[in-house]
């Protein structure tokens, strides 16, 4: 065995290492004492015991101090920094000119600092965020995620456990993006580095959130499919599918997923998307079938249990739901989905409590998303209180200020809270969000629902009624909406269209309490305004009295044919025999009338009835 090159020892711990063997390779670093001899070797050492688990011994081994002499910044950063050096300068006197800017010495240190070992130093940058994540310690694993990106802008392990597990906003993923230095790759030809740099910070681009900035997404993802020939790349059709699911456009996003699927049927970072859009389309058949094919195959990946419990979930088996959420929840703590999905499994049985309980620590893991917050919101609407959800969403839309859903949830705070004015605004804001992100209109009902109650308790009866009539031409088929529209109608004195809402409502809805209680009164009012018997009193529209007319015409119609029936029937009334008493009590008799269209009807009726 070749151990004299210092070189040759660390690349047999390597062999170690990637043949799982952690403990020995640790050990053979240890021996030898090449932990010091180069940062590559400190940190394969390190690496050996996060892969033990042993995340205490990892942090004393990477310490705690990141090397922020290697950090790059942007231009635009650095001119910030020269002029803020400037200023100094300034304001310091002749004293200070012999000081250079930190950020020279740091370029400087950083040119001498070998690749290698700059590459080593963001991957301890990393493994320092892995320990503290594990150790929930949330904010210092972030910093730390960033610093390793900003040390080596390939550093995309660090770049995807801060996209994967929501640790920044939106807002401040777009802010992060823009500082990192992506001219820094190196590279022999100029030309070469720049389309380098230019095509990572387009993959970098998709894997953003979606609810931020969807033109600059398109952009880079129509780029990527043409320019670099990568249509057809899983990566860039989950970021497609993701927008898609954003935007509520389940069928689409689950027509891309399940082609991933089909090519590559293990790649469980499709499944959250491909799960929900199967419960968002009640696709109950597929979830069990995906369900058993991964409780089959791959028992030990989180995603499998999660996929039985969306299952279970949309069958109504909440019990059931909850246990496999947990469990995919307790296999990775920091997977998402199964936490989410397990609060939302009290919300669907109304333990409010609970749910905000499970709500709560899914905040805590997940800083950078809205939706726990945007949920906490929700369940404290339904409890009344007004106060803490208000607080919960203005929070919410802190971090996110693009989602419609917030907006819409914002205005049912304020609608309970009797502000129409503001609560109108945000109705309004939310569908026009809805529609910059090209969103499916049909996904956005109830908000538009929404502004027409606004509307109407505001007396704005013109503008309810259309957003009333625009949420029935989008297929909206409530009892509470017809309700409302024959509200309007009653307050503009259109009492028979009124009573064609009512009716609507019931057809909806049998045995609907408030609109049969509506309906009647809508009666009254056209039976005291509109009609007396067949003769039209109040003519305040000229539409309701042609109906009127032709309803009395087509009475008098039906009254005319029923006595001309009647008449028929007493000239044929000596023709028909009356029955023997032979023929028993079981012999039946037959009453004839004429219908609408003159054509005859006939009930039948024993004699033991008769």
């Amino acid at each position: 065995m070749i151990i004299d090159d210092p070189k040759d020892a660390f690349w047999l711990a390597q062999v170690h290492f990637s043949t799982g063997n952690f403990t020995r390779a640790q050990s053979f670093l240890v021996t030898h004492k090449l932990i010091d001899y180069s940062p590559s070797s400190r940190y394969l050492a390190a690496h050996c015991q996060v892969r033990q688990s042993r995340f205490d011994e990892a942090l004393l081994l990477l310490g705690e101090k990141t090397p922020t002499h290697l950090i790059n910044t942007t231009s635009k950063a650095r001119r910030k920094l020269q002029h803020a050096a400037s200023s100094s300068r300034d304001l310091h006197g002749k004293g200070s000119k012999q000081k250079r800017p930190d950020h020279i010495e740091k370029s400087e240190e950083r040119e001498r600092e070998d690749a290698a070992d700059v590459k080593a130093e963001a991957a301890m940058c990393y493994l320092r965020g892995i320990c503290y994540a594990k150790q929930n310690a949330f904010d210092r694993a972030k910093d730390c995620y960033k610093d390793a990106v900003r040390i080596d802008v390939q550093c995309f392990e660090a770049f995807d456990q801060l996209m994967k597990n929501s640790l920044m906003s939106p807002d401040e993923e777009w802010e992060f993006l823009d500082s990192l230095n992506f001219d820094s790759l190196p590279s022999t030809d100029s030309s070469s580095s720049q389309e380098a740099a230019h095509f990572i910070k387009m993959l970098y681009t998709i894997r953003l959130s979606k609810y931020k900035n969807p033109a600059e997404f398109t952009n880079a993802q129509e780029t990527l499919s043409t320019h670099y020939r990568l249509s057809d790349n899983h990566d860039i059709l989950l970021a497609k599918a993701d927008l898609l699911f954003t935007q509520c456009r389940f069928k689409q996003a689950l027509a891309i997923t399940s082609a991933i699927l089909e090519a590559d049927e293990y790649n469980f970072a499709v499944y959250p998307v491909h799960l929900a859009c199967l419960h968002e389309l009640g696709e109950t058949n597929a979830l069990f079938l995906v369900s058993h094919r991964l409780a089959d195959h791959h028992p030990e990946e989180p995603a499998t249990w999660f996929a039985v419990g969306v299952y279970y979930l949309s069958i109504s088996r909440i019990a059931e739901a909850r246990r496999y959420f947990s469990k995919a929840s307790m296999m990775d703590p920091h997977f998402g989905p199964a936490w989410i999905g397990f609060a939302h499994t009290f919300a669907v049985e109304g333990e409010h409590d609970q749910a905000i309980s499970a709500y709560s620590t899914a905040v805590r893991l997940f800083q950078g998303t809205h939706l726990p917050q945007l949920f906490l919101g929700m369940q404290n609407l339904l409890l009344n209180n007004t106060t803490l959800a208000q607080e919960y969403l203005n929070t919410a839309h802190d971090l996110c200020s693009t989602d419609p859903l917030v907006l819409n949830e914002l205005g049912v705070v304020y609608y309970h809270l009797d502000h129409l004015v503001p609560a109108i605004q945000l109705f309004t804001q939310a569908l026009v969000l809805a529609t910059d992100v090209d969103a499916d209109p049909k996904a956005w009902i109830a908000t538009r629902a929404n502004l027409g109650h606004a509307y109407r308790r505001q007396g704005q009866w013109e503008q309810a009624l259309k957003q009333f009539d625009e949420v029935f031409r989008q297929g909206g088929k409530d009892c509470g909406t017809y309700c409302a529209k024959g509200l309007v109608l009653l307050e503009i004195g259109n009492p028979w269209e009124a009573v064609c809402a009512f009716h609507e409502a019931l057809g909806v809805q049998a045995q609907d309490p408030v609109a049969t209680d509506l309906l009647g009164r809508a009666l009254e009012e056209l039976a005291r305004t509109g009609a007396v018997g067949n003769t039209i009193v109040d003519e305040k529209d000229s539409n309701d009295a042609r109906i009127e007319q032709e309803f009395a015409e087509y009475i008098d119609r039906k009254k005319s044919n029923a006595k001309a029936a009647l008449k028929r029937v007493s000239e044929n009334r000596g023709l028909h025999n009356a029955p023997t008493a032979s023929e028993g009590k079981g012999r039946t008799s037959t009453f004839r009338a004429m219908t609408d269209a003159g054509e005859e009807s006939m009930m039948v009726m024993s004699e033991d009835e008769g």
